[in-house]
């Protein structure tokens, strides 16, 4: 069903009726989610290893099959420690009493949170909260020494298309809980995970869970999203910002949606396939419809970001028609963000 969307959406429609550009449900809700929406229960590192060029040939790979034949990814499952196994020891203060509920109410994690520095170029999305993001976008996890919002920040900054970071204090168990040994002592993580789109309240949705009679929680949690454009990208100018998505009069070539990491560059790799796919399909008369410039933008449901939506077209348009702001699917509200726009320089002659 959503190959034959491609086909019909992006395989040369620039001489049709102008087409809305309405947000397409279908694929969004079909599309399979990422493994890993967060960091495992079990972690306390989780390096970030997204690799920008590579998704891209993946973005462009994915598009020719999907607009050749259908083809659907398979989910991996995590892993667990051994039963009774000591776990790494975390460096953060800890109640007295060794309790989740103690945990919640320690005075020092609230002031910590509350008091904790924004750092340069990004802005706070909330603070203080009993639970961690737990989203499409997720990139990595690294245990922190203490809780420092700037040093979280210089790994979100090291880690290419990593667009915000959630901070926060984690009770973990000193064991991997077991029958053996149910509910042993706790101790606390600093944890610092990083994300490819913004942190929003409504993503923080972990508040922690039992592990046998262990439980998990989280306190003084907060996030932070960086205030920049996403990255240009090669043969396109750009990014161009916009207010909303773009909702033009004609020359819509069609969409593609990427659930995950914020990444505009798989936009361009599913632009450059589709002008790819029509060259090798002309009309009689030598033409095809090539894909001239696209819409990025982050598609959050409910305040929650999900992944990186496109729309591809053959000519380029402006902010002016950037007048998509989100649309309703029954009660859940899909909304548009960090949208920008990318122009194919030099612009394809679409005649081979």
């Amino acid at each position: 069903m959503r190959s034959a969307c491609l086909v019909a959406c992006l395989a040369g429609l620039a001489h049709a009726a102008p087409a809305p550009q309405n947000i397409n449900f279908e694929e969004v809700e079909t599309s399979d989610a990422p493994t890993l929406t967060g960091p495992p229960i079990n972690a306390v590192s989780q390096p970030v290893t997204y690799n920008e060029e590579a998704a891209k040939a993946s973005a462009a790979a994915e598009v020719t099959e999907e607009l050749s034949s259908p083809s659907k990814r398979g989910l991996t499952t995590r892993g667990v420690d051994d039963p009774c196994s000591p776990q790494p020891q975390g460096y953060g203060p800890k109640p007295s009493t060794d309790s989740a509920d103690a945990f919640l109410a320690f005075r020092t994690f609230h002031d910590t949170a509350l008091n904790a520095p924004t750092p340069q170029g990004y802005q706070r999305s909330f603070v203080d909260l009993q639970a961690s993001v737990n989203a499409n976008a997720y990139m990595g996890l690294y245990t922190l020494k203490t809780y420092d919002t700037i040093k979280c920040q210089q790994l979100c900054d090291a880690a290419s298309l990593c667009t915000a970071f959630n901070i926060y204090f984690e009770r973990d168990p000193t064991l991997a809980p077991a029958e053996a040994c149910p509910n042993p002592a706790g101790f606390t993580n600093i944890k610092c995970t990083l994300w490819g789109s913004g942190v929003t309240t409504e993503a923080a949705q972990n508040k922690g869970q039992y592990r046998h009679d262990f439980q998990v929680v989280i306190s003084g949690s907060n996030g932070y999203t960086k205030n920049s454009p996403p990255d240009p990208q090669l043969g396109f100018d750009g990014p161009t910002p916009f207010g909303g998505a773009i909702n033009a009069p004609g020359n819509y070539m069609g969409q593609k949606y990427f659930p995950g990491v914020y990444d505009a560059g798989k936009c361009a790799g599913a632009c450059q396939a589709n002008t790819a796919y029509n060259s090798r399909r002309p009309r009689s008369d030598g033409t095809f419809d090539a894909c001239q410039f696209f819409n990025a933008y982050v598609l959050s449901k409910n305040n929650i970001p999900q992944g990186t939506y496109c729309s591809l077209y053959t000519k380029a348009w402006g902010r002016q028609y950037s007048t998509n702001y989100g649309q309703y699917r029954g009660s859940d509200y899909y909304s548009v963000s960090s949208s920008y726009g990318y122009t194919l320089n030099p612009q394809s002659s679409g005649h081979i």
